[in-house]
C-alpha cells in the first residue's frame, strides 16, 4: 500500500499563549528535507517534557479528517491547508482504524514505524480557538499517530509513503489508542497485559498501560 505525500510541514517554538511556547503552527516546505533520528530538519517542539524524542519524532495527521472536522466546527480557516493540528506529513488515505502500531513505512527514503497515537492537549483547543477539540479527538479517536525513525533519509511533499511491515495488525492506532486513552482499557485488561509488553508501542505508552492495569 501507497500514499501520496501532499505536504511535509515543520514549525518553529514561539509564543502561543501567555509566556508558554509552542511550535503547533507548522507550515509546508517546498524541499527534500532529512529526516533524523529526532524527527524532520528544521521542526522544533517547545515542550519536550511531552513532546519530540525518538518515539515521537514525527507526527501524522490523517487530511481524510478535515472535511469532517469542518462540518463539525462550521467551518475554520486552518482546515483550509494541511497543518491545522500540528502535523509533520499530511497524506489521505490512510487513517487510524487501518494504521497499525508497528507498521514500518518508507517515507520518502527513510524508513519509520508507528510507535503511537497522538494524546490531544489543550493547545489545539487553543490552536482553533475551541476548547473542547481535545475531547472531541479523544471520543471520535481522530487522533492521528506518531512514527519513531528506524533509518535516516530524505522526504518532501510529492514523495510516498509505502508499508514494508505490519507486524501487528490487530493493534490498530485506534484500537489502542481507544484502550489506553479512551478509557477503554479498564474493561479489557488482558489487552492491557499485551500492550504493556508490546516492543513497538511508545516506552510512556507501555508505562500508561502498566498504570491502567493498577
Amino acid at each position: 500500500m501507497s500514499y501520496a505525500i501532499d505536504a511535509v510541514l515543520t514549525g518553529k517554538a514561539r509564543p502561543f499563549r501567555g509566556d508558554e511556547a509552542s511550535a503547533i503552527a507548522k507550515t509546508p516546505v517546498d524541499r527534500a528535507l532529512h529526516v533524523g533520528l529526532l524527527g524532520i530538519d528544521g521542526d522544533e517542539q517547545a515542550d519536550l517534557t511531552v513532546h519530540g524524542g525518538v518515539d515521537k519524532a514525527i507526527h501524522h495527521y490523517p487530511r481524510d479528517h478535515y472535511a469532517w472536522w469542518a462540518e463539525t466546527l462550521g467551518g475554520h480557516a486552518l482546515l483550509e491547508a494541511p497543518g491545522a493540528f500540528g502535523e509533520n506529513i499530511s497524506t489521505a488515505g490512510l487513517i487510524e482504524s487501518e494504521a497499525c502500531i508497528g507498521d514500518r513505512y518508507r517515507l520518502g527514503s527513510a524508513l519509520v514505524e508507528i510507535s503511537q497515537g497522538r494524546q490531544p492537549c489543550w493547545k489545539l483547543g487553543h490552536r482553533f480557538g475551541v476548547a473542547t477539540v481535545p475531547a472531541t479527538v479523544v471520543t471520535t479517536r481522530r487522533s492521528g499517530w506518531y512514527y519513531r525513525v528506524i533509518e535516516e533519509g530524505v522526504v518532501a511533499g510529492g514523495h510516498t509513503l509505502e508499508l514494508v511491515d505490519r507486524p501487528l495488525p490487530e493493534w490498530s492506532v485506534e484500537r489502542v489508542f481507544h484502550l489506553l486513552v479512551g478509557g477503554a482499557g479498564k474493561r479489557e485488561p488482558e489487552a492491557l497485559r499485551a500492550l504493556a509488553a508490546m516492543d513497538a508501542l511508545a516506552t510512556s505508552w507501555r508505562a500508561r498501560a502498566e498504570k491502567l492495569l493498577g
